[in-house]
């Protein structure tokens, strides 16, 4: 699914950007830009389409949020397991360390 939602939000990004850069660093006009305007806007798709493509693109980017946070919380938790478990082996190393020490000394 992520494919599939990336490439119009990489389209609507690069347009964006090219379209901003054009228009402050270089000069160019409205009118000599608009090409730009109109594939990031998803004017191409017909003026019936065109507010499906927003919306679609939007949830796509909301979507893709969502289930990077949720990888992000899933990795965290993972991490924060595995650093207890480590502890949590050195505590009952230590432990049986002292164990044997204590039966060496009783003996």
């Amino acid at each position: 699914m992520a494919p599939i939602a990336v490439l119009p939000l990489l389209v609507t990004v690069f347009t964006g950007v090219v379209y901003r850069l054009a228009k402050s660093w270089f000069g160019l006009s409205r009118d000599q830009v608009h090409l730009l305007m109109s594939i990031h806007e998803g004017e191409y798709f017909g003026q019936m389409l065109e507010p499906v493509y927003v919306l679609l693109n939007g949830i796509g980017l909301l979507w893709m949020l969502v289930k990077g946070g949720a990888m992000l919380v899933h990795y965290w938790k993972q991490t924060l397991r595995l650093r207890s478990l480590t502890t949590q082996g050195r505590n009952l190393f230590k432990f049986a360390r002292q164990l044997v020490v204590q039966r060496e000394e009783t003996d």
